[in-house]
């Protein structure tokens, strides 16, 4: 198998065959949107497909995307549309393509790779682990409709306003000292803003996008974010206000989004909860840009081990301290705290200690200080 970029609209269109193979079919409606969105991904390069001759035999693509820990935005990437053609499964061929993917990610500058697994074995052979998910939370559209708000200036959104979309989420996600959530470049939101039956919202410090289902008898929330009461409260009084229509809104929320603790009724709630795996590519450069708590300090010697990349590999001295992290390289250490690179991505994601030690995947020393250090309740508002 030849894996190499895709370079022309015509050959993304051949990935189609396959997607609808090992996936089931798109509508053409669908498969259109897919390609308007994935256009900037074929643009930059980032579209990967492994060839048989000339026969497309599995594909893969990269997102550039940047993710959010403690609020600060780390280089991440997002890889999506993993397929390989059924009759080739078996041959390892999925496991080429990932490593492959892997590499392009730290040629690229990716301090993270991100991804939503089919299936978990073959990517925690490579050093991939799960570390949060994507929450979808059923909730009466009567309790939204219930809860008051001021009027706040918001103002229908479109493809011109794709910079400032951007921009007001990435300050929502910042000031709220969020994990998980990633953050799109200004250039894929005009797909995006341009979907059709999709309804956007643009506030000074807030976004809103929602669509109707189940033949208009629901609502789906796909993000509501504000960095103000006043804000949230008028986002989510837009959503209420279909609840003469739609009697249930099932919103794509964290899982200690404020909504939650907005309406004046909360009993119970059904949540789906679509797992999402994180892999360090950096060790180094992750470290040295994501967030951490602030008023925790951590001294702790490191012993990491990673077969795909190793120069994460090796002993190392983490420190954190006002919120920051460094990673550099020291001597052997016995007390070393002793990981693997699942078990470092874990970790990274807030993972606590304890549970990556019964799970096997840290042991050595005194690990006590990283728990508080890396503590974090990772979310996605996106699929990929």
């Amino acid at each position: 198998m030849e894996i190499r970029v895709l370079a022309a609209a015509e050959e993304m269109a051949a990935t189609r065959d396959i997607r609808a193979r090992a996936f089931g079919p798109l509508p053409d409606a669908e498969w259109e949107a897919t390609l308007r969105r994935t256009a900037p991904v074929l643009a930059a390069g980032r579209q990967f497909a492994g060839f048989d001759g000339d026969r497309i035999v599995a594909t893969a693509r990269i997102h550039d995307m940047t993710q959010w820990w403690h609020g600060r935005a780390v280089s991440m990437g997002g890889i999506g549309g993993v397929t390989v053609a059924p009759e080739e499964r078996g041959r390892g061929l999925g496991r080429r393509l990932m490593t492959e993917i892997l590499e392009r990610c730290a040629g690229f500058g990716h301090a993270l790779a991100m991804l939503y697994p089919a299936t978990t074995r073959i990517y925690r052979s490579l050093g991939w682990e799960h570390a949060g998910a994507q929450h979808m939370i059923e909730i009466p559209a009567e309790a939204l409709r219930g809860i008051a708000a001021d009027r706040v200036p918001v103002r229908r959104a479109g493809p011109a306003d794709a910079a400032e979309v951007a921009a007001v989420i990435g300050r929502v996600h910042a000031s709220a000292g969020d994990c998980g959530p990633i953050g799109w470049h200004e250039y894929m939101w005009p797909a995006f803003l341009d979907t059709p039956d999709e309804y956007c919202y643009l506030a000074e410090d807030g976004f809103l996008a929602y669509r109707w289902a189940e033949g208009n008898a629901a609502l789906e929330v796909s993000r509501a974010v504000a960095a103000s009461e006043r804000t949230l409260r008028a986002l989510w009084a837009i959503v209420g206000s279909g609840s003469s229509t739609a009697p249930t809104v099932r919103a794509c929320v964290s899982p200690m989004d404020p909504v939650l603790w907005l309406p004046g009724e909360r009993e119970k709630e059904t949540v789906r909860r679509s797992q999402w795996m994180l892999r360090v590519v950096d060790a180094s450069a992750a470290i040295e840009a994501r967030g951490y708590p602030e008023g925790v300090t951590a001294a702790v010697p490191l012993e990491i081990d990673d077969p795909q990349r190793p120069g994460n590999s090796g002993h190392w001295r983490l420190e954190i301290k006002d919120g920051a992290g460094h990673l550099e390289r020291s001597r052997e250490d016995a007390a070393a705290v002793r990981l693997d690179v699942r078990g470092l991505s874990a970790l990274y994601a807030g993972v606590p200690v304890a549970t990556l030690r019964r799970a096997g995947l840290l042991g050595g020393g005194d690990a006590g200080a990283l728990s508080a250090a890396f503590a974090a309740t990772p979310f996605s508002l996106d699929y990929f």
